[in-house]
């Protein structure tokens, strides 16, 4: 993982459209339409399917506004609200590793469709959370963020 991988800030939050209506008035912030749905996470308790809501400014700095999910790791962040820092990945199993070899827990992992780590979630002891998004994600993203999926 290196600086230029970060590519987005999570916020977890309760009302997601209100928050997506404040950033917009406060800040400027544009937003590119809802995605997610179903998805299969491995969590440390099992496997689970969760009904995953997000979206992503097409507004740089890029942020996730996340709706919360009761009783998982994505509850809203107390204090600031951040809930976690997004990296691509070449290898989210090699750099699984290495946050694992630092000491980062595993929260969730999701697997694509030839079973390998497509994004993993890891927390560190003092709280500082990571997302490890696979690049193959990105030209999808891309596309998404330049208005095909605009709202």
């Amino acid at each position: 993982m290196r600086p230029e991988d970060q590519f987005h800030v999570g916020v977890v939050v309760e009302d997601f459209e209100g928050t997506l209506a404040r950033l917009s008035s406060l800040f400027g912030y544009e937003w590119c339409g809802e995605i997610g749905g179903p998805a299969e996470v491995r969590l440390p308790t099992g496997d689970a399917v969760l009904n995953m809501r997000c979206a992503y400014s097409t507004t740089e700095p890029r942020l996730e506004i996340v709706g919360r999910i009761p009783g998982t790791l994505w509850e809203p962040a107390a204090g600031s609200g951040i809930h976690h820092i997004g990296y691509w990945s070449d290898d989210v199993a090699a750099d699984s590793a290495e946050l694992e070899g630092q000491g980062y827990t595993a929260e969730a992992v999701r697997m694509d469709p030839d079973g390998v780590p497509y994004f993993a979630f890891y927390r560190s002891t003092t709280g500082f959370r990571v997302e490890l998004l696979s690049r193959k994600a990105q030209p999808s993203l891309e596309r998404y963020w330049c208005g095909a999926m605009k709202s």
